[in-house]
């Protein structure tokens, strides 16, 4: 089983600095923010909702 790393670095990344380098990097930072902002949501949710008794 190949690990992660491997697959990323078989794909032809553009070379850093490149334009493409940066968009690919802002497109990156975009999801990572937007799934930051969305657990942040869910987390504070949590916090507020009455505990619910679990059922058996």
């Amino acid at each position: 089983m190949k690990k992660d790393s491997d697959h990323i670095s078989q794909k032809q990344k553009p070379a850093e600095g490149t334009p493409e380098a940066l968009q690919a990097e802002i497109d990156r930072l975009r999801i990572e923010n937007a799934y930051l902002k969305k657990l942040n949501v869910l987390v504070q949710n949590k916090e507020k909702s009455p505990n619910r008794t679990k059922r058996k």
